[in-house]
């Protein structure tokens, strides 16, 4: 059986104001192909299939006819979980007539984990996969808050839920044992020893670390991970692996390759786990020196691009001196070029840093991180921001879940 594993395809994003629907569905035009061409039997996608709870239309269309064109192939099963972005009652709403079509959709935690047991089966009616489908686990589906509780036990509790979930639909599990399948565990959080290319969502508020790549029940024969978007496998575990993004969402992301995962079982034991690398569908690229340096560089992206998507383009100037209008300076100079500049800022050390125009777009800022500086700006104490901020992160969550 062959299994493809992907992961935070963030349908709707903007970046910095632009819209990525060309790049999307590029992307997902290319998954299809790639999906035909290696003749998967299963796609299972953990998580973020969109970037906020109430994507645009044009968004749920793409996704919808993503699947519409898998139906049509030899495809025979999907399995998407719900990631920490999207919203559970929107993923949720046509599961119905999903599963109908092989597709099931698992948006949020079951009150039942024998419900998130999916059990996969061929045209002879005989099992030939077994997915525990988890999703991104909810504060609310971990803990219950108690009054007078701190950061630290919040913390250690959501840990603990997360390992009693796992256990839970990993006893599901052991009733296929014997069936030799694929037994296959997703999960949409993030796992000790991960490397990001920048700040992530921590999900969990004070932890990063949520649980380690061992504590995953031994019954499972892989796990399909989401929410870190470089790929990579966990703990020397190849079999524990995060998939990636589809294509790069942040100019941090810029030097990592995206790629999906291919696993080619036999019976139950892996045969060959092999990353496939996506092409790059719109070059986005970070470019620091002297204004000399970096009409330079514009000049040669314009060259090795011109012909596909424009390029987008942070810049970063390296002066003793302030450069008079330098946004305009610049814009003038890709007036004729395939480049778009997302971004401008003048570096040097001979200024304060408002007369650098060190600033950030609002898209760039992080709300915790507003947060926590609105309550240190206040004088709260220490503690009571760790407080404050656990419950803002609460409230964060209901938000996106509802907007």
């Amino acid at each position: 059986m062959k299994i493809l594993h992907t992961s935070d395809w963030h349908l709707g994003q903007k970046f910095i104001s632009r819209e990525r629907e060309e790049e999307h569905a590029l992307a997902l035009d290319w998954l299809a192909n790639i999906i035909i061409e290696k003749k998967v039997d299963l796609l299972i996608v953990a998580g973020d299939v969109f970037d906020i709870g109430n994507p645009p239309s044009s968004s749920r269309a793409m996704y919808y006819n993503f699947l519409k064109r898998l139906w049509q192939s030899d495809c025979r099963h999907v399995i998407i979980t719900g990631g920490n972005h999207d919203s559970p009652q929107m993923l949720d709403a046509p599961r119905d007539i999903l599963q109908i079509l092989d597709v099931h959709i698992i948006g949020k935690a079951t009150d039942d984990p024998a419900d998130e047991i999916i059990v996969l089966k061929n045209k002879k009616g005989n099992i030939e996969a077994v997915v525990a489908a988890v999703p991104f686990l909810r504060d609310q589906d971990l803990r219950r808050a108690v009054s007078g509780e701190t950061s630290k036990d919040r913390v250690e509790k959501i840990r603990e839920g997360i390992l009693v979930h796992y256990e839970a639909v990993g006893k599901e599990a052991q009733k296929y044992k014997n069936e030799k399948v694929p037994m296959i565990v997703t999960g949409h959080l993030c796992v000790t020893g991960h490397e990001a290319s920048h700040k992530q969502d921590n999900i969990y508020l004070g932890s990063i670390e949520n649980i380690k790549a061992d504590q995953f029940p031994k019954i499972f024969d892989y796990v399909a991970l989401g929410h870190i978007h470089r790929p990579q496998s966990i703990g020397g575990k190849k079999e524990v692996r995060y998939s990636g993004s589809l294509i790069p969402l942040s100019f941090s992301e810029t030097k990592d390759t995206k790629s999906v995962t291919l696993i080619d079982f036999n019976k139950n034991k892996i045969r060959k786990i092999e990353e496939l690398e996506l092409p790059i569908f719109r070059r986005l690229k970070t470019i620091e020196g002297s204004f000399e340096y970096v009409q330079e560089r514009l000049e040669k992206l314009h060259h090795d691009y011109k012909d596909g998507l424009s390029v987008w383009v942070e810049v970063v100037v390296e002066s003793d001196t302030l450069i008079p209008n330098l946004n305009g300076l610049l814009q003038d100079f890709i007036k004729n070029l395939n480049i778009e500049i997302l971004k401008t800022r003048l570096k040097t050390s001979h200024f304060s840093i408002s007369e650098q125009g060190e600033y950030q777009e609002l898209e760039e800022l992080d709300p915790i991180d507003v947060f926590t500086k609105k309550c240190e700006s206040a004088g709260r104490a220490p503690d009571d921001i760790k407080e404050l901020t656990a419950t803002f992160k609460e409230l964060e969550q209901w938000h996106r879940e509802r907007s």
